[in-house]
């Protein structure tokens, strides 16, 4: 009976949010409750929460603190001249536009929020693309499956789940993986170059004057890579916060293009507002050493990462913004983004707790375990990390590792493979899960770029695969999984 409870108690969560009935956190927290008094064990509901909330406070800290840290980063002007440096890397060439393209939005992505990587990365990058008239999917694509690979930061979201639903250390889990994820970055890079090489094919070069002359093309919106169809009319521009209102939400960034159709100077070319008010020049090289230093302690596991996290988020704030309304406004700036993601993990602890605490998971991995072939179960990592592509991009994150990571991890711990293994492999169809359409940040990237989802899907998601497919085997080469 609790098999069936449970399998019907992950059914009805993962229909409710992906028909978008509830919303993640109230079905995290209303469905399990009903289901814990539908198995006679309401009064122990209490307890199963309280204890989860408390296993959970640590991955809620280091969430909110992350988010806040990279959030003033952006802010400062950390980022800038990152950006304006790619631009200048970028020059006319279609082949290191889409590098440009690939690598702007890995650096971006350290920020863990995947609408603000697509803001940053869009505004910079689409008004060359337009002058160009390269393709724009293989912009959207790129930047996505990079993001995707980068989206497994343990800030990011997916190892964090993880941690939250095995009841593991994020770090753990994100430590080692840190060779194979570099693999999957690598991949991005390579098939960045070879997109590029082909754009280069079809279009040619120009030097930057030249491009700068050139006359953009009409709005349009993709049709595939390479082709273009005549959209709707609208606007060449990028207005700032255009993409905060697609999102439901701002971030502060002041992400900004300037417009491909007045000037011809290399103001076209900014990706973010060199004007904005939160710039701190005169502090870089601290923010950049403070950013260096907190990334270094994170892998070195000098300190747990939420204290590290909070610690750097708090320096960050004083010392960039020492007036207390300064500081206020940039919280305020990124409490959406706070809000959303701490929340989300506290209702996990329902979800979870009772989960574990009614005994569901022991008896649906039972069931998993003998629906799985004895030679297969010495092989659950691997399983596991096959089965997170389609479950990850039909699913949402949620639903992947709050309801089905935690029946896989008993399967395997069944057969002597160990949550760590089964959480790691678990991540490997990030890439894949970028693109997804449940995923809201996808929505930014593709209006923003004026390209169809549906364009943008089929043309990225057999290389999210692929570089889904190079992790994994790179986890399994490396031991990791």
């Amino acid at each position: 009976m609790l098999t069936i409870l449970g399998f019907a108690m992950i059914a009805t969560f993962l229909v409710l949010i992906m028909t978008k009935k509830m919303s993640p956190i109230a079905a995290l927290v209303l469905i399990p409750a009903l289901f814990c008094v539908a198995v006679g064990q309401g009064a122990q509901l209490g307890d199963y929460v309280i204890e989860g909330v408390g296993n959970l406070a640590p991955t809620a800290a280091m969430l909110m603190f992350a988010i806040v840290y990279f959030g003033v980063m952006i802010d400062v002007g950390l980022f800038d001249p990152i950006v304006r440096g790619i631009l200048k890397f970028c020059q006319a060439d279609p082949m290191r536009i889409v590098v440009g393209t690939a690598v702007l939005a890995a650096i971006v992505s350290l920020d863990g929020d995947g609408s603000t990587t697509f803001m940053i990365t869009v505004s910079a990058m689409y008004p060359l693309y337009k002058r160009l008239k390269m393709s724009l999917v293989v912009m959207t694509g790129v930047a996505a499956t990079a993001n995707g690979v980068m989206n497994t930061l343990p800030w990011g979201g997916p190892t964090a789940r993880a941690a939250t639903a095995l009841k593991l250390d994020a770090s753990e889990i994100f430590v080692p993986m840190i060779p194979a994820l570099a693999m999957g970055l690598l991949a991005v890079f390579i098939l960045a170059y070879v997109l590029g090489l082909r754009e280069r094919k079809r279009l040619g070069m120009l030097t930057l004057d030249e491009a700068l002359a050139r006359e953009p093309e009409p709005e349009t919106v993709t049709t595939g890579a390479g082709g273009t169809g005549t959209g709707g009319g609208g606007q060449d521009r990028l207005r700032k916060g255009a993409s905060a209102s697609a999102s439901g939400t701002g971030t502060g960034t002041g992400a900004e293009a300037a417009d491909p159709v007045d000037g011809d100077d290399d103001d076209e070319f900014q990706g973010l507002d060199p004007n904005r008010s939160t710039l701190r020049p005169k502090l870089y090289w601290f923010n950049a050493g403070l950013t260096a230093a907190l990334l270094t302690a994170m892998i070195m596991e000098l300190m747990p990462i939420p204290v590290l996290f909070l610690l750097g988020a708090a320096l960050a704030l004083t010392v960039n913004f020492p007036h207390m309304p300064d500081q206020r406004a940039r919280i305020a700036a990124h409490a959406d983004n706070v809000l959303n993601v701490s929340g989300m993990v506290f209702a996990a602890a329902v979800f979870t707790g009772v989960l574990t605490g009614t005994g569901m998971v022991e008896n649906m991995a039972d069931w998993v375990v003998g629906a799985v072939p004895d030679a297969m179960g010495p092989h659950m990592a691997i399983v596991t990390g096959l089965l997170s592509l389609p479950l990850t991009y039909f699913m949402s994150n949620d639903g992947f590792y709050f309801g089905v990571l935690p029946v896989l991890a008993e399967a395997g711990a069944a057969h002597g493979v160990s949550p760590l293994e089964i959480a790691r492999a678990s991540l490997a169809g990030q890439a894949l899960h970028m693109s997804s359409p449940l995923v809201p940040a996808v929505y930014v990237l593709v209006g923003m770029a004026k390209v169809e989802f549906g364009d943008h899907t089929r043309f990225t998601v057999k290389w999210a695969v692929l570089t889904s497919l190079v992790v994994l085997a790179a986890g399994v080469l490396f031991g990791i999984m």
